[in-house]
């Protein structure tokens, strides 16, 4: 239960560092200059995060999961890499098309970049966090533990990179109820399983956060608008 604690902290770390990265690095790369040493960076993302995601899946060797759990995830992976790849593909073209706004070029990779890539990784991302959720409550630890500090900072960590990523994405219709409903099963179901279930307490926690950030977020602007947008972030 420990060394799954600690890898949902080093996989809400890696999150974070791999989503928020790659907007900040935004110089040329010198080797080849028509891309940006974010785009270079952001390719690394699925690389680390996929299989950390397999390791919180996998929760320890005696709970391996069966064929028809593998083939979810493969899938649901494959959305996650998918959606991505478009993504960066798509923003690093977008970069090159400033002054062609309104052609057919700048519409297309604008859908692709920032439309459909979007809902197929986060598609991937609370799939794939279902899933994790589900493995774990029908798989709990034999022997319940006092409650870690670690699941909760994970989810504390990874709830506001949630927030942040939905947000600037504008994918609330599956982040926000993702999160709502992920929220409602720990407060009703769940708190009496934490302390042999790690998982479901650092996605409830990471659920919670991120339910917070989106009421007062709405509240404050009456809306959900992507931070760009209000002039936080260019």
């Amino acid at each position: 239960m420990k060394r799954l604690s600690i890898v949902a902290l080093i996989f809400s770390i890696a999150f974070l560092l791999l989503f928020m990265a790659p907007p900040f690095l935004n110089q040329q790369f010198g080797i080849y200059t028509l891309i940006k040493v974010g785009d270079l960076f952001d390719i690394f993302t699925p690389l680390i995060l996929i299989p950390l995601y397999w390791l919180l899946f996998r929760l320890d060797a005696n709970k391996a999961p069966g064929l028809k759990a593998n083939l979810i995830f493969l899938l649901l992976a494959a959305f996650w890499v998918e959606g991505q790849g478009m993504h960066l593909a798509a923003n690093s073209i977008g970069h090159l098309l400033k002054g062609m706004e309104g052609g057919d070029i700048y519409n297309l990779t604008y859908f692709y970049d920032e439309v459909l890539s979007h809902y197929l990784w986060h598609f991937g991302i609370f799939g794939l966090s279902a899933l994790v959720i589900l493995r774990q409550w029908r798989n709990p630890f034999t022997e319940g533990q006092a409650i870690s500090w670690l699941p909760i900072l994970a989810g504390v960590i990874h709830g506001f990179t949630l927030f942040i990523i939905v947000i600037e994405a504008r994918t609330a219709p599956l982040g926000v109820t993702f999160a709502i409903l992920v929220t409602m099963l720990g407060l009703i179901s769940g708190r009496k399983r934490f302390s042999q279930r790690p998982m479901l307490l650092f996605f409830f926690v990471a659920c919670i956060v991120a339910t917070v950030f989106f009421a007062g977020w709405g509240i404050y602007w009456q809306a959900l608008p992507e931070f760009s947008k209000v002039g936080i972030i260019d």
